[in-house]
C-alpha cells in the first residue's frame, strides 16, 4: 500500500531536439524528494503520456526507478489504448519496482461504462499490486460514477485507491458511496485543498510546480493547525489557479513554473500550447511569489 499524503506525478522534460531529456528528469525527482513528498508517480497527463511511445514510457519506468532508489513508494499510470497494451505496461511497472498502479480509461472512443468496468477489470486481475484508476472525465472525455467505482471495487480486493480528481463536494460524495474502503487521492493542481482534505482525502497526487507548498500545508494539516494550513494554502492558490485552467495549460506554464523555481529550461515537443510574452510574464510572478522551489517567498526552507 502507498503512503498518504502528497505525491509528485512528474513532468516530462524533453531536449532542444524533443528527447526526453534524461538530467532534468533526475533533477525534478531529487527536487521533489528534498521537499519531503510521500511518493514519486510518473507517467500521467502531466508526464504527457499520449505523446510518449511504448520505449519512452519503460525508459521513465527504470528513470524513476533509479533516481528514487526506494526511499519512497513509486506509481505510475498506466496508458494503452486496449487491455494487451495496458497488461504489457502492467508488467513493465512491475519489473521497474512500482508500489502501485493507476489504471487511465483507454482513449479510443466513447463507451458507456459497464465497457469500461469490464476493461478495468480484465486489467486489474492481472496484477497483485494496489490499483487505482484515474477517474477524470473533465480531463479524459471518460469516467466512471461513484456508485460505479463502488462496483469496481467490490470486484478486486487489489483495488484499494483512486485517483480522483473532483471538487470536494464530489470527493465526499465517492468516500460515502464507497464506504471509505478506498485510499482517495486527489489532484486537480490542490484546488480546495483544505476542503478536499475535510471531506476525508488521504492525500494528493500533484505535479510539481507547487509541490513543496502542499507538503507544507498537508503537513499542518495533519498537525491539527487548520488556520496555519488555510494561510499557507491561500499564498498558494493563486498559483494553483493559474495553471490549472486545462491540462493544456498545466503542461505549458505549470511546467515552466516548475523549472522556474527549480533552476531547469523548458522545450516543448509537438503538438503543444506556446507560451505567450503575457504567460511568461505570469509565470515569473508567480515562480516568485512561491519561492525557489522548496524555500517560501521569504527564503525560508519548508
Amino acid at each position: 500500500m502507498t503512503a498518504p499524503g502528497i505525491h509528485a506525478i512528474l513532468y516530462a522534460f524533453f531536449d532542444a531536439e524533443e528527447r526526453l531529456d534524461r538530467a532534468a528528469m533526475r533533477r525534478q525527482v531529487e527536487a521533489c524528494l528534498e521537499a519531503g513528498v510521500a511518493g514519486i508517480a510518473a507517467l500521467g497527463l502531466a508526464t504527457e503520456v499520449a505523446k510518449l511511445g511504448v520505449d519512452e514510457r519503460r525508459a521513465v519506468m527504470d528513470w524513476v526507478a533509479e533516481d528514487v532508489a526506494g526511499r519512497v513508494p513509486m506509481g505510475f499510470t498506466i496508458f494503452g489504448p486496449s487491455v494487451a497494451e495496458q497488461v504489457a505496461m502492467v508488467r513493465a511497472a512491475e519489473a521497474a519496482g512500482a508500489a502501485w498502479l493507476i489504471l487511465q480509461p483507454p482513449a479510443a472512443g466513447s463507451h458507456g461504462a459497464g465497457e469500461y468496468l469490464e476493461f478495468f477489470s480484465r486489467v486489474m486481475d492481472a496484477t497483485a499490486l494496489p490499483v487505482a484508476i484515474q477517474n477524470a472525465p473533465q480531463y479524459l472525455g471518460r469516467g466512471l460514477s461513484a456508485e460505479d467505482v463502488a462496483r469496481l471495487m467490490r470486484r478486486h480486493a487489489n483495488m484499494t485507491l483512486i485517483k480522483a480528481e473532483g471538487t470536494a463536494v464530489e470527493i465526499e460524495r465517492l468516500i460515502a458511496v464507497t464506504d471509505g474502503k478506498l485510499r482517495v487521492f486527489n489532484g486537480r493542481g490542490g484546488l480546495e485543498m483544505i476542503d478536499s482534505l475535510r471531506a476525508g482525502c488521504d492525500g494528493f497526487l500533484l505535479a510539481p510546480d507547487a509541490v513543496d507548498h502542499a507538503v507544507a500545508i498537508h503537513r499542518l494539516y495533519r498537525a491539527g493547525d487548520e488556520a496555519a494550513a488555510a494561510e499557507a494554502y491561500a499564498r498558494a492558490a493563486p498559483s494553483i489557479v493559474f495553471v490549472m485552467q486545462s491540462i493544456e495549460t498545466l503542461i505549458c506554464y505549470g511546467k515552466r513554473l516548475f523549472a522556474a523555481r527549480a533552476g531547469l529550461a523548458v522545450h516543448d515537443r509537438a503538438p503543444a500550447l506556446r507560451p505567450t510574452e503575457f504567460g511568461l510574464d505570469l509565470v515569473a510572478r508567480h515562480a516568485a511569489a512561491l519561492g525557489p522551489f522548496g524555500r517560501r517567498a521569504d527564503g525560508r526552507k519548508y
